[in-house]
């Protein structure tokens, strides 16, 4: 049965809830649709988290994301929407999203967001 896109996170617990600990996710192909023209954008999306009961399964992580290739959406929106979905489904203790969208129209954009507090 072939691999399909997903709108669906599924999380696995945590094998070590006693500490914490770093997670960086890099993915350097995303791909959605500009809304005003159709055009594709492209970005690469970095995530790093600080799990407490549960982590982000991967395969789900890479469908989700999959399922961003033919939808259109604002920089600033997508990158807000994708920390909006991981932190419902994984709840970490800290959460950071950036998407580093390629050069388009002369204008490069870098979108951060974040959850929750790091502590130092």
């Amino acid at each position: 049965m072939p691999t399909q896109p997903s709108k669906e996170l599924e999380v696995v617990p945590n094998p070590h809830q006693d500490r914490d600990y770093e997670i960086a996710v890099t993915i350097p192909e995303f791909t959605c649709l500009c809304p005003k023209t159709g055009q594709p954008d492209f970005a690469t999306i970095r995530i790093r988290y600080i799990p407490d009961e549960s982590i982000v399964e991967l395969k789900s992580l890479k469908l989700y994301i999959w399922s961003y290739r033919n939808e259109g959406a604002f920089h600033e929106d997508v990158t807000n929407t994708i920390l909006n979905d991981l932190v419902a489904a994984a709840r970490p203790r800290w959460m950071e999203v950036v998407g580093d969208w390629n050069l388009r129209g002369g204008i490069k954009t870098v979108v951060t967001v974040s959850y929750g507090k790091r502590e130092a």
